[in-house]
């Protein structure tokens, strides 16, 4: 049994990430992660809420592709924010991020879902 060292933070840690294709059957994605404290993600949330405090213009409807473009442009944001590493056959860049949020949106999620569980529950799976 590991012995536990408080303070000994690891740069980085590896979870296999699988998430439902479009297509039918599951992808899968390794993702290496960003090392976050609890408190550090619960920093890295404040700042993408407040980041996201745009309303509308008053008298410009808010448009779908408007709102799905802003949605792809956050999840790359936020993916740029807590990976290190990738198994994609793209290199890891925002506009590779932006267009697999695009592209495959419940991968996206389920790499977001996946980090915020191992961060803050500490659970090793999705």
């Amino acid at each position: 049994m590991a012995k536990i060292i408080l303070g000994k933070r690891p740069e980085s840690f590896r979870r296999k990430v699988t998430f439902p294709m479009l297509e039918g059957g599951d992808g899968v994605i390794l993702c290496d992660f960003k090392y976050r404290t609890k408190k550090e993600f619960g920093e890295l949330i404040d700042g993408i809420a407040k980041d996201a405090g745009v309303a509308p213009e008053a008298d410009k409807p808010l448009l779908i592709a408007e709102l799905m473009d802003k949605t792809v442009e956050k999840n790359a944001d936020y993916l740029m924010d807590v990976l290190k590493g990738w198994d994609v056959d793209a290199e890891l860049t925002r506009d590779n991020a932006a267009q697999l949020a695009n592209e495959l949106p419940g991968a996206a999620v389920a790499i977001m879902e996946t980090y915020r569980a191992a961060v803050v529950e500490g659970r090793l799976g999705n």
